[in-house]
C-alpha cells in the first residue's frame, strides 16, 4: 500500500523469498508461533480454550458487521454479551466494541442516504495459530465477511454481494482466577480497509516531501459528489480488455497468483497497486523495462517489479506521464478497469489504490483491492466511512 520507493529498502530480498512460502488464497504470512503450555501456576490454554477464543473473535466481528445491517437487532442482541466467565471482553475491551458498534450504526445511516443498505451479514472467524506466555497470550485469526446488497435499494442495481478477509491479532491476559480477557485487537494487514473497520488506516508521514522532490506529475483530486456528470466510457474495441481485467481480479482477489510476490501481511508494505498493476496488465498493459526506480517505467514479473508497478505514488506518476490514464473529474464516474486512490490524510501522499469491477445502472461503481482483500465494495461505501479522504479517479 504505501509508496514502494519509500518503503521497500533493504527488504526487497527478503518480500520476495517470503512469498514463495505465502499460503495462497489471500491469507497473509502467520507468525511462527507454536501454541506452548503455560508456565506452573498459570492457566492452561488447551484446546477448548483455544476453541473459546476463536467463538469470542467470531463474536467480535459479527457484532460489528450486523451493526450495517438494515433492520438489524444487534443492539439487543449482541453475541459478545453471552461471554462470561473463562473467556469475556475486558472492561475496556467492552467499551471499545460499544464505540465501534456504535460508528458503524452511523456509517449505516449515511450508508442508506446514498441509496445503499444491507440485507444481510455473514462473518466467520477461524483461528490461525496461538501464542502462550505465560498469563498472557496472542492469537492470530482470519475474518471473512460477506454483505448482501437490499433489495428496492440504489446499491441493488449492482452486485449482489460485496465482502472481505482480513487478518487479526488478538491479545488476552489471564485474571487472578484464571479466566482469560480479551484486552486488545490488531489489525494486522497491511493498509487494513474493511467495509466493518472504523479506524482511519494510518499512512506514511514521509511520501509527501519525496514525492515533491521527484517533481513527477500530479494528479488532480476527484470530487465525491452523487449523482456524477456523464463521463461514458467505451468498454470495446479499443486498446484494452477490460472484461479481461475484471475476470482476473474476480479470480485473484483472495486467491494470490504465485506468479507474482505478495506483499500483503504487517511489515510488508500492502498488495493494493501490486494487484491492480496486474489486472491491467492481464487487460492488455504493457511492459516498460528499464531501471526499478525510474518512475517512467513500468514492469512486474516474479522475480522484479519496478516501483510504478508496486507503490502507489510510483503508479500514479507513471500512469500520468505515459499518457495511458486520464484524470477523472469524480469518482462515480469510474467504469470497469479504471483506478481509483485515496489519501486518508490528506497530505498529498496516496496511499491505496483499487480497480473498478462493477458499474450499477444507477451510476455507482464498485471497487475490488488488495490489502485488505475485497470483492465489489462500492464507492459510495468508502466514501461514507471515510469521508474526509482525499480521492483520485483514473479512466484507463
Amino acid at each position: 500500500m504505501k509508496s514502494r520507493k519509500l518503503s521497500r529498502k533493504g527488504r526487497r530480498t527478503t518480500i520476495i523469498g517470503a512469498s514463495a512460502a505465502a499460503v495462497v488464497a489471500g491469507v497473509a504470512l502467520i507468525p511462527n508461533w507454536s501454541a506452548g503450555a503455560a508456565v506452573t501456576d498459570d492457566p492452561t490454554v488447551d484446546a477448548a480454550t483455544k476453541a473459546t477464543f476463536q467463538k469470542l473473535a467470531d463474536a467480535v466481528f459479527t457484532d460489528r458487521t450486523e451493526a450495517l445491517v438494515d433492520g438489524s437487532t444487534s443492539a439487543r442482541t449482541q453475541h459478545t454479551k453471552g461471554f462470561s466467565g473463562s473467556v469475556r471482553l475486558s472492561g475496556g475491551q467492552t467499551r471499545e466494541q460499544s464505540s465501534a458498534i456504535g460508528q458503524l450504526r452511523a456509517r449505516k445511516d449515511r450508508l442508506a442516504e446514498l441509496g445503499e443498505k444491507y440485507s444481510a451479514g455473514s462473518t466467520k472467524v477461524t483461528l490461525d495459530a496461538t501464542e502462550v506466555h505465560g498469563r498472557n497470550a496472542k492469537v492470530a485469526v482470519t475474518e471473512t465477511t460477506t454483505l448482501t446488497y437490499k433489495a428496492g435499494t440504489t446499491s441493488a442495481k449492482g452486485p449482489t454481494t460485496t465482502g472481505f478477509q482480513a487478518h487479526h491479532e488478538l491479545t488476552f491476559k489471564a485474571g487472578r482466577n484464571g479466566d482469560w480477557q480479551l484486552t486488545g485487537i490488531k489489525d494486522t494487514d497491511d493498509g487494513y480497509l474493511a467495509v466493518n473497520q472504523v479506524a482511519t488506516p494510518s499512512a506514511p508521514k514521509d511520501d509527501k516531501a519525496a514525492a515533491a522532490s521527484d517533481g513527477p506529475p500530479t494528479a488532480p483530486r476527484a470530487a465525491t459528489s452523487y449523482p456524477a456528470p456523464a463521463n461514458p466510457k467505451k468498454l470495446t474495441g479499443g486498446t484494452y480488455d477490460y472484461k479481461a481485467m475484471v475476470a482476473y481480479a474476480q479470480k485473484y482477489w483472495n486467491h494470490y497468483n504465485t506468479a507474482y510476490p505478495d506483499y500483503n501481511g504487517e511489515g510488508a508494505g500492502g498488495d493494493c497497486t501490486n494487484f491492480v498493476s496486474q489486472v491491467l496488465k492481464a487487460g492488455g498493459w504493457k511492459h516498460v523495462p528499464g531501471y526499478t526506480d525510474d518512475y517512467t517505467k513500468w514492469f512486474g514479473t516474479a522475480d522484479i517489479q519496478s516501483d510504478s508497478f508496486v507503490g502507489v505514488n510510483e503508479f500514479s506518476w507513471f500512469a500520468l506521464s505515459s499518457q495511458r490514464v486520464t484524470p477523472l473529474a469524480n469518482v462515480y464516474q469510474a467504469d470497469l478497469g479504471d483506478v481509483i486512490q485515496m489519501d486518508f490524510n490528506r497530505d498529498g501522499s496516496k496511499d491505496h489504490s483499487m480497480v473498478v469491477t462493477y458499474r450499477s445502472g444507477s451510476g455507482v461503481p464498485y471497487v475490488t483491492y488488495h490489502s485488505t482483500n475485497t470483492y465489489n465494495r462500492s464507492v459510495a461505501s468508502l466514501v461514507a466511512s471515510y469521508p474526509s479522504a482525499y480521492y483520485y479517479a483514473y479512466r484507463t
